[in-house]
């Protein structure tokens, strides 16, 4: 592909892509982003939600539960608590992190109570981003 960037995805678990790509759509904790080459230098927290990576072989995409992205001219990096194809997320799976977000929220102390919220809202939509 001529006009690409380094893309770069890992987890606490293992390396999952490093390849070039035309686009990464991120799903930042501020809204939505897409890094092409040549993006202004960023770095964004990421919220739950799907990751996808534009390449010469398709379009890879990601579940993420969290963590940071960090963009410059030449390549997207991300740091995610948790990434999974999505093809191998399953509903047992994505029930058992909504549960520990509802924990959390549950639990939440006042100064976090509205953050751990937000969190739970973004693993629902997650879910039904995933239709299953």
């Amino acid at each position: 592909m001529a006009n690409t960037l380094q893309f770069d995805l890992v987890s606490p678990e293992r390396a999952l892509a490093s390849l070039q790509a035309s686009a990464v759509q991120i799903p930042g904790a501020d809204g939505d982003m897409t890094a092409m080459p040549d993006h202004a230098p960023t770095i964004t927290t990421l919220r739950p939600g799907i990751l996808s990576v534009e390449a010469e072989g398709g379009t890879q995409s990601y579940a993420v539960t969290g963590g940071f992205a960090e963009i410059t001219a030449d390549g997207t990096s991300v740091l995610a608590e948790q990434a999974i194809p999505t093809g191998d997320v399953t509903a047992e799976l994505i029930d058992g992190l909504i549960a520990t977000a509802a924990a959390a929220a549950e639990s939440a102390s006042a100064e976090t109570k509205d953050a751990a919220a937000k969190t739970l809202a973004d693993m629902e939509a997650l879910k039904a981003a995933l239709s299953i």
